[in-house]
C-alpha cells in the first residue's frame, strides 16, 4: 500500500479545502482531473511549498535515486522514513501532498483479491503525504516522490495492514511547510493523521487491476443490488 488511488476533481476543488493563498500562485482550472486509476509510474500533480509560495508540478510517481540497483520504489513507511539512509533528506526538505479521493487496497477472499475502494465517509478530498527529491519542476530529471504509509488501524485492518498517511488540512499546511523539522512532522505524522473511523470502502470490479482502464464504473460499489 498505497498502490493505486483517484484523483477526480478539479484542483481547485482540492485547493478549497485547503489553503484559499494558493488561488494567488497557482493558475485557476476548474475542469475535473478525472483520474479513476492513478497508477505508479506515471505522472501525479503534486502540491508543495517552495520560495514561500505553493506549487503543482506533475511529478512522477516512483523514486530511485542514482545509486539504487533495484526497482523503483513507490511508498516509504512513516515508521522509518526520517531516519533512513535513503528516505532521511526527503524527509527533512522534500515533502509535499497528493490530493485524492480515495484509494484502492486488495483483499485475499478465497480465491481472488477483490479490490475495495477506501475513502471519508462525508466523501472530503484526502491529502496523502508524500517525500520527494527537490525541486519538484525540473520535468524528466525529476527522481520523483513517495507516498508515506502508516500500519492500518480498526476497521482499515480488515482490508490491508498498510494505510497512506492522510493529513488534515491543517496538519497538510505543516507537513508542506518548510520551516516545520524533520523531528516535528515525526511528530505530526503520528499525531495528525485522519482517524480510520472518518473512512468506509466497498468492493468495485476486478477491472481496477489494469491500469489503463479509467472511468466512473472502477468505484461504483458491486454489492448495490441496483
Amino acid at each position: 500500500m498505497c498502490g493505486r488511488f483517484t484523483q477526480i476533481k478539479s484542483r481547485d476543488d482540492y485547493l478549497a479545502f485547503l489553503v484559499e493563498e494558493a488561488e494567488n500562485d497557482i493558475p485557476y482550472d476548474p475542469e475535473p482531473i478525472s483520474r479513476y486509476n492513478v497508477a505508479p509510474g506515471t505522472k501525479v500533480l503534486l502540491l508543495n511549498n517552495r520560495d514561500n509560495s505553493f506549487h503543482l508540478d506533475p511529478v512522477l510517481w516512483s523514486y530511485a535515486p542514482g545509486w539504487w540497483d533495484k526497482p523503483p520504489l513507490i511508498n516509504a513507511r512513516v515508521e522509518t522514513a526520517a531516519t533512513s539512509r535513503m528516505f532521511k533528506s526527503l524527509w527533512n526538505h522534500g515533502r509535499a501532498i497528493v490530493f485524492a479521493d480515495g484509494w484502492f487496497e486488495w483483499k485475499k477472499e478465497g480465491d481472488i483479491k477483490q479490490p475495495y475502494y477506501i475513502y471519508r465517509k462525508d466523501k472530503k478530498p484526502l491529502f496523502f503525504a508524500a517525500i520527494g527529491k527537490q525541486p519538484f519542476d525540473v520535468g524528466d530529471e525529476a527522481e520523483g516522490f513517495l507516498i508515506v504509509t502508516a500500519a492500518a488501524d480498526k476497521g482499515l485492518v480488515d482490508i490491508h495492514d498498510r494505510r497512506p498517511l492522510v493529513f488534515t488540512p491543517e496538519a497538510a499546511l505543516e507537513w508542506m511547510d518548510p520551516e516545520t523539522t524533520g523531528a516535528q512532522v515525526s511528530e505530526l505524522a503520528l499525531d495528525a493523521a485522519v482517524p480510520a473511523d472518518e473512512f468506509t470502502w466497498h468492493p468495485v470490479t476486478q477491472s481496477v487491476g489494469n491500469v489503463k482502464n479509467q472511468g466512473a464504473d472502477l468505484i461504483k460499489n458491486t454489492s448495490d443490488k441496483i
